[in-house]
């Protein structure tokens, strides 16, 4: 009688995780031709809302002016209507 050896079966290491960036990445930053783009409206409506309020966040730095990506669509959002009663 052949005794046939009994094998075990390999341990299963568990494979490392891969490691999550605790850094979040900076936010898109769109110059003014960028954001009047994005919004379908000119460069000279934007610095009209800068001017007299009203338009999306903005970020100056230095002497330049920069619009997030996540202040556009949040402007756009607070401006949804369902009926044109609606103020």
């Amino acid at each position: 009688m052949v005794h046939t050896a009994l094998r075990t079966p390999p341990r299963l290491i568990p494979k490392p995780q891969a490691t999550t960036n605790t850094i979040q990445d900076p936010p898109r930053l769109m110059n003014e031709k960028e954001a009047a783009a994005f919004l379908g409206v000119t460069i000279r409506a934007l610095q009209a809302w800068r001017s007299r309020g009203g338009g999306p966040c903005f970020c100056k730095i230095g002497r330049l002016i920069r619009y997030r990506t996540h202040d556009l669509e949040a402007w756009i959002t607070a401006r949804l209507r369902s009926s044109t009663s609606q103020y």
